[in-house]
């Protein structure tokens, strides 16, 4: 067989980066996989287009294990410890199901009040910022998910910074080593706080989950109560931060529907799932890996090969969506895969739309005229095939003054 074609996608620089969908596009035109590099320092097979992609994502021979990894696969494992997120069933559904029953839909709505005290204490502080200007990544949508992400936990608010500083190491860095530091650092602040937990436990989600048991009186173990506090804190601010940030820019840079909005704030969930399918916070899934020769297409993935699925393309493929560069408010929400499919998909995701919908509402309320603060293209955006989103987002509005 004739070695695959390999596109390099890190070779496309900061272009790719920036606006990676006709990149996308133009692989799907040619067939639902295509081998690649990737900027973390691998080689995968990306799965484009919707069909492929959902059927992907639930495909058993595609594992979550690392273990299931070729021995010459040259990157690390980011996580702490094991979670549900890099486990296959039977692991993945007891260690869902010890966590599941803190991310019920009454308890996610429970937090409302909670998200709009902290989103208005935030927006107290931009908007009396005299000149007028912020970035929205550090005065809001970073701060509202890490605090709610933290409270839920009991996390530290000192310690909060630092997290997100490891982790966007751990998600973006180029640098292997820097990657594998800082999983290290996170391990270790983990665990000592997790043993604190112990010795005083509270009534946050991190001593419920070191109490709770299942059914059969099984707990989770050290290692994965380290992997899944981990996951939480990762995925319970990465995603929404994303969410926030590129939710904001699609409407800033679309006026007529930002004046739609505006004008129907009824529309708010509607527009959050348009959000999520035009330029969703996650770019491609976590690392999944062949457990044995796997067809896609014409394409026959080897054993022990990286897969990666571009949900980010699966929500642009026209054979679902018409018009798929449109962004459009009022489009009927249609199966996006923004969150995943299948056994993974994303726990936290109501929280995330919870905390999109009271944030970006508040923020246009309190902002009448919003608009901003540099040319679209002079933004620079997170490295990475996981999580996207701009590094910054300056704004702009009218003060009372």
């Amino acid at each position: 067989m004739a070695a695959a074609e390999v596109t390099d996608l890190v070779a496309m620089g900061e272009d790719f980066v920036r606006d990676p969908y006709p990149v996308y596009a133009a692989l799907r035109e040619r067939g639902p996989v295509h081998k690649v590099r990737i900027p973390e320092g691998a080689e995968a097979w990306l799965v484009v287009g919707y069909e492929a992609g959902r059927a992907a994502l639930t495909d058993p021979r595609l594992s979550k294990l690392w273990k299931n990894a070729s021995p010459s696969f040259p990157i690390a494992s980011p996580s702490a410890g094991p979670h549900m997120l890099n486990s296959d069933p039977p692991d993945h559904e007891r260690l869902r199901k010890l966590v599941v029953r803190e991310f019920t839909p009454r308890r996610i709505e429970q937090l409302a009040p909670r998200v709009r005290q902290i989103t208005d204490q935030l927006l107290d502080a931009m908007v009396a910022l005299p000149e007028g200007r912020a970035d929205l990544v550090e005065a809001l949508s970073f701060p509202l998910p890490i605090s709610v992400i933290c409270e839920l936990l009991g996390v530290p608010m000192l310690d909060r910074a630092a997290f997100h500083a490891w982790t966007g190491t751990i998600l973006t860095d180029p640098d292997p080593g820097a990657r594998l530091a800082a999983t290290r650092e996170v391990a270790a602040y983990l665990a000592e706080l997790l043993e604190h937990k112990r010795l005083a436990p509270g009534q946050d989600l991190m001593s419920a989950l070191i109490r709770t048991t299942d059914e059969d009186g099984a707990r989770l173990s050290a290692d994965e109560l380290r992997g899944t506090a981990w996951l939480l804190l990762v995925a319970g601010h990465e995603t929404t931060v994303n969410l926030i940030s590129n939710g904001v820019l699609a409407l800033l840079t679309h006026p007529r529907q930002l004046a739609a909005l505006r004008e129907d704030m009824t529309l708010m969930d509607n527009a959050v799932e348009e959000m999520l399918r035009y330029d969703g916070p996650v770019e491609t899934p976590t690392f999944r890996f062949t457990t044995e020769p796997v067809r896609i297409g014409t394409t026959v993935i080897p054993s022990g090969e990286l897969v990666l699925v571009a949900l980010a393309d699966a929500d642009r493929d026209p054979a679902r969506f018409p018009d798929p560069g449109r962004f459009d408010v009022r489009r009927p929400a249609n199966g996006h895969i923004a969150f995943g499919h299948g056994i993974h998909y994303c726990l936290g995701a109501p929280l995330a739309r919870l905390e999109a919908r009271i944030a970006i509402r508040a923020l246009l309320e309190r902002c009448p005229d919003l608009a901003l603060d540099a040319h679209p293209a002079a933004l620079t955006w997170r490295h990475g095939m996981l999580i996207r989103g701009p590094h910054k987002l300056p704004v702009r509005w009218t003060t009372s003054d």
